[in-house]
């Protein structure tokens, strides 16, 4: 990693500057060597390390600030993050660039610059890995709920390694080590690892296509084969689901994402198909107003919205209606409680209506023979 042509460039026009400002022939003693330097060459550095300094706090204080203005004018939302993300650059990673860029001018042994270079690295890697997990944390919070922290911590983590791995062989190759078997071999020992874990980063993936795609999310009532219940939490490896009658259901992500899903919560309204039958002794003319009594009771219902209602069909014991209705609410308790209001209103209506409601019944019919004396 070549580090030293921004400081060179940096050094020529701050000598040509102090030169001016204190000529070696009016100040002999500044070319008294110390440590390998002379004192002009430290007067330099340090001019250096004020004037970077002073580049760091004009960035910081005004070119970040005007930025974070223009960019809250836009429509895009990605260069908020981008200007959040630079703002977030730790006061210590400054400082240490100073330093770097400082002592770059000056005549150190190749043992100190390796270290440095090292340790610039080492910092570019942790500020890098900062950055951009502030920038999947905050793409993150904003088109998603604050209740998949597991999904976040495991994105976080999956960009730490990635950057983490890049500033380790950016390292050792600043230090003069052959990256490139390194890189293989972590290569195929990417490949074994896949091999032996296969399962664990299959649900792994799972997870994360749950999270892109959002087939359901938490607090979500969900059926899954004869299984259903509230989806409680998402992890990477597995979701844990709370049935009806009160266990933990836990089912791995892979499974969930090769079957099929059925979401109530993303039922905008429920279709709601029931029959009512009545005994074959009804009169015709009451058969006719059972769909309009039928109508009247469901069109005063809150939440229900009426489709139909018809003579169906010759029961075995039965004249059967069918009736279909629809409850504009996902919650089961709203459709139980809007069919609950309108059996009772059909049994009043029928009792007044003397239409008398069936039940399974048998006539049986004796025929006697005639006998002759």
């Amino acid at each position: 990693m070549d580090s030293t042509n921004i400081p060179n460039m940096i050094e020529v026009s701050t000598k040509k500057l102090v030169y001016d400002l204190f000529p070696i022939d009016r100040f002999p003693f500044l070319t008294t060597e110390y440590f390998g330097n002379s004192l002009a060459e430290y007067l330099v550095a340090f001019f250096i390390f004020v004037a970077i300094w002073m580049a760091i706090i004009v960035f910081r204080t005004i070119i970040l600030v005007r930025l974070q203005s223009l960019v809250e004018k836009t429509r895009t939302k990605y260069d908020n993050r981008l200007v959040e993300g630079l703002s977030a650059i730790s006061h210590f990673f400054y400082v240490f660039l100073s330093v770097f860029l400082t002592v770059k001018t000056l005549h150190l042994s190749e043992t100190i610059n390796h270290i440095f270079d090292a340790l610039f690295v080492i910092l570019i890697v942790y500020e890098a890995a900062r950055f951009f997990q502030i920038l999947v944390e905050i793409a993150f919070f904003k088109t998603s709920s604050t209740k998949d922290q597991t999904m976040l911590n495991a994105l976080r983590l999956v960009t730490g390694i990635v950057v983490w791995v890049i500033g380790i062989l950016l390292i050792l190759s600043n230090f003069g080590f052959d990256i490139t078997a390194l890189a293989a071999s972590l290569g195929i020992g990417g490949i074994a690892i896949a091999l032996a874990a296969q399962n664990i980063l299959g649900d792994l993936f799972s997870s994360f296509s749950i999270y892109m795609d959002k087939p359901f999310q938490i607090d979500d009532f969900i059926i899954i084969g004869s299984d259903m219940g509230t989806v409680k939490k998402i992890g990477l490896k597995t979701t844990r689901i709370e049935t009806l009658r009160g266990e933990e259901l836990i089912i791995s992500n892979q499974e969930l994402t090769s079957t099929r899903v059925l979401n109530f919560k993303r039922m905008k309204k429920r279709r709601i198909v029931f029959s009512i039958g009545v005994e074959y002794s009804t009169p015709t003319n009451k058969l006719e107003k059972i769909p309009g009594i039928i109508k009247q009771i469901i069109e005063k219902a809150p939440l229900a919205d009426f489709d139909r209602a018809h003579f169906l069909k010759f029961g075995d014991f039965s004249l059967i209606f069918e009736v279909v209705y629809y409850v504009a609410s996902a919650e089961y308790n709203d459709y139980m409680d809007t069919q609950q209001e309108i059996n009772l209103s059909i049994k009043k209506s029928f009792e007044k209506e003397e239409i008398i409601m069936a039940f399974p019944t048998q006539t049986l019919f004796v025929q006697q023979e005639k006998t002759t004396a």
